[in-house]
């Protein structure tokens, strides 16, 4: 049995390895074909070296058996997010070329609703691949929050980051980390950011337009999450902390609105 692990770590670790030399090899391309700076370069290492070592501890203290083919399509989009990583860094000393941007983050928007049907599919649906599913995902939005915040205004900042609010206020306020029945809206809401910031950061509409689109996309991203914390809060456990006290009585008139949902 202990053989028999360690072999099936060492080919984990492969697909990482792979993935990562991929990402290495994305970036050579992009660097040939667009003359991609050091600001562009070092982003992208970076990228991939972290990605590298927090997906490889990730899948080993996981125990997976194997890497599975929805992870790979998981991976793949994480090594586009990469490239646009890169061209969002380079774009601070040079706007990156506008097809090469869309092309990329195109196809790393489509293929998020591949490698959840890959999954169901063949029976491989695991934590570790939903997590990595939702960090990649993530890290997008915030990604082109940063892009397009450059155009419209740092206000567009609050797209890519209210995730990671969510995140961190769930250190102080457990109750937040409970379960969500599932929601096709905030699917819907999730999927509606990627759209509205790449038609943003292609420039192919007039500025209102642009900025139009972007607030919407923010207001209804607003309305799901806050819409997520009532339930969470109406739901909680009645153990709670001062400070969680302190936050209930500051929700109760907005509880009581939406009928304790």
């Amino acid at each position: 049995m202990a053989l028999n692990h360690t072999y099936e770590a060492r080919l984990l670790q492969q697909e990482t390895t792979v993935g990562a030399g991929v990402q290495v090899l994305l970036l050579a391309l992009m660097g040939t074909a667009i003359g991609m700076g050091p600001a562009g370069w070092l982003t992208g290492l970076a990228f991939a070296l972290a990605t590298w070592a927090v997906l490889t501890r990730a899948v080993l203290r996981s125990r997976l058996r194997s890497f599975g083919p929805a992870n790979r399509v998981t991976l793949g989009r994480a090594i586009l997010v990469g490239g646009v990583t890169a061209l969002v860094a380079d774009s601070f000393e040079s706007s990156p070329p506008v097809t090469v941007f869309v092309g990329l983050t195109a196809v790393a928007l489509i293929l998020d609703g591949v490698d959840g049907k890959v999954a169901r599919r063949t029976g491989t649906s695991t934590a570790l691949g939903a997590r990595f599913d939702m960090e990649v995902d993530a890290f997008l939005i915030l990604v082109l929050s940063v892009y397009v915040s450059m155009s419209l205004g740092p206000w567009v900042l609050l797209i890519g980051g209210m995730r990671y609010v969510f995140v961190a206020a769930a250190k102080v306020m457990p109750w937040l980390n409970g379960e969500l029945p599932p929601s096709m809206a905030r699917k819907t809401v999730a999927a509606l950011q990627g759209v509205a910031l790449l038609v943003a950061g292609s420039g192919l509409l007039p500025y209102a337009a642009t900025a139009g689109i972007v607030a919407f996309a923010l207001a209804s991203l607003v309305w799901s999450f806050g819409r997520d914390v009532l339930w969470l809060w109406s739901v909680r456990n009645q153990g709670r902390t001062p400070a969680e006290a302190a936050i209930e009585e500051v929700l109760e008139p907005v509880a009581e609105l939406v009928g304790g949902r």
